[in-house]
This record gives structure tokens, sequence and C-alpha cells, in this order.
């Protein structure tokens, strides 16, 4: 069990700052604003609210699950990475399964942010220009967190929605948070995509993580 918390703590750090580099802003001023515009205003908003929050900037984690739930989930199709990430075993899941799987999932990122938030105080997210054509629906937004050290490659996919553009995926240093996590949860949920395998995997990753956090 030891060796699977490894092989799942692994992929965490590759996202360590693409979740740092998200925010939110009112709904009602996106108004199908450009994915890379919607990027930089969610980017600058998160790094500036943690700045001036101490109890944030300490990667205080009941404070980032606040940030999340309320400002940060509405800009990310959440169910469909956690499907993608799953793979086979989100088939066989029955509903309650499938919503269990996200929370465990939402909250590894969440501890991963937690550890990782201190590091962003002297660092900003610059978004590169975007060439988006009038019927584009999935785009790749590239940009580069900078500042205190080497240029960290950040890239993010998003489709477009009714309600705006929707965060679905996100790269770090050339590795997908989706393929990425979805290699190490097959090795866990073995060739039959156990379900609960999986989920009891994680529920105690999250746990160790909570116990070392305190």
């Amino acid at each position: 069990m030891k060796n699977i918390f490894l092989r799942l703590a692994h992929p965490a750090r590759v996202v360590v700052f693409a979740l740092t580099a998200l925010g939110a802003f009112q709904a009602s001023a996106v108004e199908m604003e450009g994915p890379n515009v919607l990027i930089q205003r969610i980017a600058d908003r998160v790094i500036e609210t943690v700045k001036t929050d101490p109890s944030l900037s300490a990667g205080n984690v009941a404070g980032l699950q606040r940030v999340v739930d309320m400002q940060i989930m509405q800009h990310v199709n959440f169910q469909r990475m956690t499907a993608a990430t799953v793979g086979r075993s989100w088939r066989t899941a029955t509903p309650a399964q499938r919503m269990a799987l996200q929370t465990e999932f939402k909250t590894l990122l969440i501890r991963t942010y937690a550890g990782a938030v201190r590091q962003m105080k002297d660092r900003r997210v610059a978004v590169k220009p975007l060439r988006l054509l009038p019927d584009d629906a999935r785009v790749i937004v590239r940009s580069e967190v900078v500042g205190g050290g080497q240029p960290i490659q950040l890239d993010y996919r998003l489709e477009k929605t009714p309600n705006g553009w929707l965060i679905y995926d996100i790269n770090v240093l050339g590795l997908w948070l989706v393929e990425t996590y979805r290699t190490q949860f097959s090795s866990v949920s073995g060739p039959d995509g156990d379900v609960e395998m999986l989920l009891n995997a994680l529920k105690a990753l999250n746990a160790a993580n909570e116990a070392t956090a305190g």
C-alpha cells in the first residue's frame, strides 16, 4: 500500500502550480471572454488573494477548500476531468462511486495545492497570445509561471460551453494531468478497473496526507 501511495503522490507534484494559477471572478463578467484572457484574469486574482491572506500563504487547507469550491470549480469541468483520469473504472462506477471519486480526487489536488501555495508569493503567471478562430470549440492556452527561478510551463485545455470556457486538463512541464494520473490510477485499480480498490487507495492517501499535515 505504501508503494501505491508513492505512485499516486508523484503526479500530484507535477500539477503543484496548476491549481495555484486558478481563481475566479463574478460569472457576470465572463460573457464568453476569450480563454486566454480568462486564464490571465483568474491567475492574477488567485495569486493576489494568496499574497494578501496570511492563512492561504501558509497553506491552510480549509481556506483553500473554500477558495476552490466557491471560486475555482465553476471554471473547471471537473466531472469530465475525473472521468478521463479514472478511465475504465469510471464507466463501471455507480453514481455514488462517481461522486466519491470526484471528492477524493479533488481532495488530493487541494492537499497538493496547500503544500505548494506558499511558493507562489513571488511568482506570477504570464499567459501567451492565442489565435482563436470563431469556430474553435476546444483550445490550448499556454502560459508560464515566472519569477523566483526558472519559468515553469503551464498550459490548459479548455472547451467552449454555453456557460463560457471551462478547463478540463492541465499541463505542467510537458506532462498533462489527465494522462499522468490515468496511468497511476490504472496501476492501482488493476486490469478489471476495480472502483473500490481505487477509492480505498485514494482515501488512504488523503488520510495519510491529512495526518502528516496535522
